[in-house]
């Protein structure tokens, strides 16, 4: 169930993070500006947050094998009607319902994980999980520029349409529930309760999330674009460049996950990394500027530093929420997390376009630097 989940994290990354990857074929193709385009490829991030938040309530309402084959069903119909469309128009109506749709597989995917491992094992698990979504992006920079070079707009979109219809079908073979107590017993054990009244340490994880997907999304958005115009390099070795990176992306939240485990503490490890991400960031807007080669080494450690904390701040609102709200727990947060990262093609695209892409580095930096105090200490 876990490879399953894997599977289907990544073949809706394919979609709501593969489309960045579009970027140079809708301005080549389709006569789109850099920020125009920015906005096409916000569709799917801003589909999902338009529905995160209900599908964690249908989680915890049907369960989470039900919730993963119908979600990933409708994805894959939304990517194939916009690989069969022509138009700018449609086809960002079709990346957007599609985001609607592969919304389910955020919390169901995520309860999954902490329903079936003990929280000992929990922290590696969910970082073995949330692998599956930079190498979904890290398969993405690999195949999509090319085929949309190539082949078109439309066949690149084949990829995560094919990629969701075989992830339903695996959903639908492989997932169970896992248990959880009797309304009952979970009354009277006062699992019911709303978690986010009286306290404040789930809005807090939500809050430095923000903060913290922000510089995430302006390295996954426009890294493949800086590496073309700025360092001048061709689209194949940028694509290279961006899997070696989510690659590695990928491996440092499963480290992530296991230290959290190995301490106790998923918040800790978060502070350290939220630390990580300002200075590597930081580190990348300085040798833009200086127009330097380790600028793409900067942009490599930043790609991994930048996505590391999510898994930790996801398990730690499950467990915190319980498993009669995780669902919506889950839907909050990365609701919270998505409607900033639907706003960042488009104003950092405009931002780099008006003035460079060292401010835009800057800029997140700063924004990231605003969740080291905010992350909440270990009860």
């Amino acid at each position: 169930m876990l490879v399953v989940g894997m599977l289907a994290t990544a073949s809706t990354a394919l979609l709501l993070n593969g489309a960045a990857f579009l970027i140079p074929a809708l301005q080549d193709q389709r006569g789109l500006s850099l920020a125009a385009a920015g906005v096409v490829v916000a569709m799917p991030t801003t589909g999902i947050v338009l529905t995160l938040f209900a599908w964690g309530a249908v989680v915890d309402r049907i369960g989470e094998r039900r919730a993963l084959v119908a979600g990933s069903a409708l994805t894959a119909a939304s990517a194939f009607a916009a690989a069969a469309t022509t138009g700018v128009v449609p086809f960002a109506v079709f990346l957007l319902l599609g985001g609607m749709c592969a919304a389910s597989v955020n919390s169901a995917t995520g309860r999954v994980v902490v329903g079936w491992f003990p929280p000992h094992r929990r922290g590696l698990a969910m970082g073995i999980r949330q692998m599956s979504l930079p190498l979904g992006v890290a398969l993405s920079a690999l195949t999509v520029p090319g085929l949309a070079r190539e082949y078109g707009v439309a066949a690149a979109m084949l990829l995560p349409a094919i990629a969701a219809a075989v992830s339903a079908l695996a959903c639908l073979v492989a997932v169970y529930d896992p248990p959880r107590p009797s309304r009952a017993a979970a009354s009277s054990a006062a699992l019911l309760q709303n978690p986010y009244r009286g306290r404040t340490d789930l809005w807090r994880i939500h809050a430095a999330s923000v903060a913290l997907v922000v510089p995430q999304y302006v390295v996954w958005t426009f890294a493949l674009v800086w590496l073309i115009d700025r360092q001048e390099w061709s689209a194949a070795a940028a694509g290279v460049v961006i899997t070696v990176a989510q690659i590695c992306g990928a491996v440092g939240r499963t480290i992530a996950g296991a230290v959290s485990d190995r301490v106790g503490s998923r918040l800790g490890p978060m502070r350290v990394v939220a630390v990580l991400v300002v200075s590597t960031m930081a580190a990348l807007a300085v040798t833009d500027a200086l127009n330097t080669e380790v600028a793409v080494v900067a942009l490599v450690i930043a790609s991994v530093a930048t996505v590391s904390p999510n898994g930790l701040a996801f398990t730690a609102v499950a467990e915190r929420a319980g498993p009669f709200w995780s669902g919506r727990a889950l839907g909050a947060q990365n609701t919270a997390q998505f409607v900033a990262a639907s706003a960042v093609p488009p104003t950092f695209g405009a931002l780099i376009t008006h003035s460079s892409y060292t401010v835009a580095f800057a800029a997140s930096a700063a924004i990231a630097l605003l969740a080291v105090p905010i992350v909440p200490r270990e009860r």
